[in-house]
């Protein structure tokens, strides 16, 4: 099982470096269901290993000058405020068993395993979904502040929760509500998830939570090495092509999730 989650830690990095995003979203379960962490800390570890690897995939972005910093700091603010508050704070204060239906309790675990399915399988819809071509956006970018802001604190929150980096929902927004062309707003992406996940998962760290820095290490170092050949190989392959058959991958595991943990527990 840990093979298939080595490997699973490759496809991660290749669909970030391949399709600039979604590949966050598999980080969860490939922790819970392949090397058997408790869904808690998992979120805690897919903040890290998300933040660390965006962090690398966005260097070739900032060498191509596809950065555009105002709108990382405009945007990342009240994202990186949310997600550590929701992390310190919100997170210890979910009670371990959250309520009860008949007799089926549902667990902190389980809420946080529903909540990141119900996230996958809107993920999964903005990847198989066919995009219409965008205009290619000149001069000035026009910030439509409150939108920002307001969008900000629900990636943070978001990725406060569940621990994925929320790519899917910052590039729209970048794009719609910035004005920001599709590479600028990868790329931008990418800065935002490093500094929000990053930070945020120092909001762990004062928690009792005991840290595998070990594997944290070596799952990362693999994801690294999946961004940088997505990268390369996005040069040669089309995302128009890979990103609904991702989807559809994202679609299926969703589902899984929301059967294991409603159903079969």
């Amino acid at each position: 099982m840990e093979i298939l989650g080595y490997v699973g830690a490759i496809i991660m990095g290749l669909s970030l470096g391949l399709i600039g995003g979604g590949g966050s979203i598999l980080t969860v379960p490939i922790l819970v269901y392949l090397f058997s962490v408790d869904a808690v800390l998992a979120t805690a570890y897919s903040l890290f290993i998300v933040g660390f690897t965006s962090l690398i995939g966005s260097f070739s972005h900032i060498k191509m000058g596809n950065i555009h910093w105002r709108t990382a700091i405009v945007f990342g603010i009240p994202a990186i405020l949310t997600v550590f508050f929701t992390r310190a704070v919100i997170m210890p204060a979910i009670p371990l068993e959250v309520f009860t239906i008949g007799s089926f309790v549902v667990t902190k675990s389980i809420l946080l395993l529903v909540l990141f399915a119900i996230l996958m399988l809107l993920a999964s819809y903005s990847m198989i979904r066919k995009s219409k071509p965008k205009k290619e956006v000149t001069g000035e970018v026009k910030f439509n502040y409150p939108l920002i802001l307001g969008e900000g604190i629900v990636v943070g929150l978001v990725t406060g929760l569940v621990g994925a980096g929320g790519g899917f929902l910052i590039i729209p927004a970048l794009v719609l509500l910035a004005n920001l062309p599709m590479k600028q707003a990868v790329g931008t992406s990418l800065v935002i998830i490093a500094a929000k996940s990053l930070i945020g998962f120092t909001g762990d760290l004062s928690g009792n939570e005991v840290i595998d820095w070990k594997f944290l290490g070596i799952f990362s170092a693999i994801a690294v090495v999946g961004i940088l050949l997505g990268s390369l190989l996005s040069k040669r392959i089309s995302d128009e092509k890979l990103k609904p058959a991702f989807g559809w991958f994202v679609l299926i595991m969703g589902l899984y999730i929301l059967t294991k943990e409603l159903i079969l527990t």
